[in-house]
């Protein structure tokens, strides 16, 4: 019984992990058509892009904390 919310809510965070990277996918392919260039992501739009996820992810473990 104590591990039936656990499996849930890994199954629901694991579904808005992939349906947030299918829309980042999206929007990348959507901007790559409107500018007619292949998209071009460096090192450094990484690093942000990390740095984003872990900031949200901090905010997400403060709010749970609390």
């Amino acid at each position: 019984m104590d591990s039936q919310w656990k499996k849930k809510t890994l199954l629901i965070t694991v579904g808005l992990g992939a349906a947030l990277g299918i829309l980042a996918g999206l929007i990348l392919v959507q901007r790559s058509e409107q500018t007619q260039t292949p998209p071009q992501l460096t090192a450094g739009d990484g690093v942000k892009v990390g740095l984003g996820v872990l900031g949200v992810l901090r905010l997400l473990s403060d709010l749970i904390n609390k």
